[in-house]
């Protein structure tokens, strides 16, 4: 799974596969804002994407939290020490730069770099209808957990706390976006 962390939502609407309250997505976070760079309101960003080069021809960057966002020009960037620098148009001081530590840096959802056929964005998943290979409906996702080993994913019915299914291939069989579905393989240990 390509996981672009943070994921923004704007507002609420239900999901049509799986009849309950699901954030709509409309940002993907590909940085988070760790700390004011220099005096002149760089800002230090510790990269959330697997593509690093989108920065090359970027115009715009959104800063926000999980509710909103802002548009800023992104006048540079450069790499230093692992991170990338940013300058954003507005941003001057270490002062103003400072006011937005812990800031998401974002993207719409339209410029969302294409991923390889198999490979999900996480927000893709949540309000997936999950079904066991016998054909026994789960539940539906409503929040992926990020481990250090692998992805959980936390299957709800009814509002309810249902499953944890780790994100591995012996568990998870197939997943159809299109059709909202995701088939499971309940190994022993999971139920």
């Amino acid at each position: 799974m390509t996981r672009p962390s943070g994921l923004s939502k704007e507002h609420v609407k239900n999901h049509p596969n799986s009849g309950c309250t699901q954030p709509e997505f409309r940002y993907l976070a590909i940085g988070k804002i760790i700390r004011a760079h220099g005096l002149r309101g760089e800002l230090s960003v510790m990269l959330l994407t697997d593509f690093p080069e989108r920065f090359e021809n970027m115009e715009w960057v959104y800063l926000g939290n999980e509710l909103e966002a802002e548009a800023y020009r992104l006048e540079s960037h450069r790499w230093h020490k692992g991170r990338i620098l940013l300058t954003l148009s507005g941003v001057t001081d270490r002062n103003q730069a400072e006011q937005l530590r812990g800031q998401l840096v974002q993207v719409p959802l339209e410029e969302a770099m294409p991923l390889p056929e198999g490979k999900f964005y996480l927000y893709e998943l949540i309000g997936l209808q999950v079904m066991s290979t016998e054909g026994e409906r789960l539940g539906a996702i409503a929040n992926i957990l990020e481990t250090g080993a692998n992805d959980v994913y936390v299957v709800e019915d009814d509002g309810q706390e249902k499953l944890l299914l780790p994100a591995i291939p012996d568990v998870v069989q197939s997943i159809d976006i299109a059709n909202g579905q995701m088939v499971v393989n309940l190994i022993d240990g999971l139920i």
